[in-house]
């Protein structure tokens, strides 16, 4: 008789465990905040690995390179298709710059995939762009999020007279970027959208040191 009350008891507190969990907004929060430490946990076990592929310790050609590529993608995907996940339709759209410090999950502490991402250089737009997040607005994202990062190399390229002449299109395409801002605003889908509260444009800088994001005229 103890047994079947001890197992009603624990069945009891599992099932509230749940529901609190999955019905409440501090139980939602709380699996958001340790699903987001378990991410950053795994990405610190990752990040003691100081070699990039597992065998050597030196040097390594391109090729060895490219097979480590396929190697680490074995084993990632493999675990993808253990452990599979759900998908939904993204309500955001962020462009970033390329630079491999910028972590586009770390930045929301997200990985439902709730979110478009365009890299570019800089993150610098071209009318390719333009058309790729226009027909993201159109199949349903809700926020663009436009943005910039300390530390630059596009902008110390574009800055700088000696790499502003090595990388002239680079350079050209940074102080062109307000530009493209502009011209990506005024799409008349887009326009239309934001005018009647269909859309939101935000423009932030990422501190690429700590992932927070700011107002860009805060930099």
């Amino acid at each position: 008789m103890r047994k079947v009350v001890v197992g009603a008891v624990l069945a009891g507190v599992a099932l509230a465990v749940v529901g609190f969990a999955r019905w409440t907004v501090v139980g939602r929060e709380t699996q958001f905040v340790v699903g987001g430490a378990l991410v950053d946990a795994g990405y610190g076990l990752q990040d003691g690995l100081e070699s990039y592929d597992f065998a050597n310790t030196h040097d390594i050609t391109p090729e060895q390179v490219w097979e480590e590529i396929q190697k680490q993608n074995r084993l990632s995907s493999g675990m993808r298709s253990a452990f599979p996940r759900s998908t939904h339709h993204p309500l955001v759209a962020l462009v970033v710059c390329m630079d491999a410090r910028i972590d586009t999950n770390e930045l929301v502490g997200d990985t439902r995939r709730y979110y478009y991402v365009i890299r570019t250089a800089g993150s610098v737009m071209s009318e390719r762009e333009h058309e790729m997040l226009e027909l993201a607005v159109t199949n349903g994202v809700k926020v663009v999020v436009l943005t910039t990062h300390s530390d630059c190399a596009a902008e110390r390229a574009a800055a700088t007279p000696e790499l502003r002449s090595q990388f002239p299109a680079l350079a050209q395409a940074v102080d062109d970027r307000e530009a493209a801002v502009e011209g990506f605003l005024s799409r008349p889908k887009i326009a239309d959208a934001i005018a009647k509260g269909h859309l939101l444009v935000k423009r932030v800088a990422i501190s690429t040191l700590t992932d927070r994001l700011a107002d860009p005229d805060s930099q």
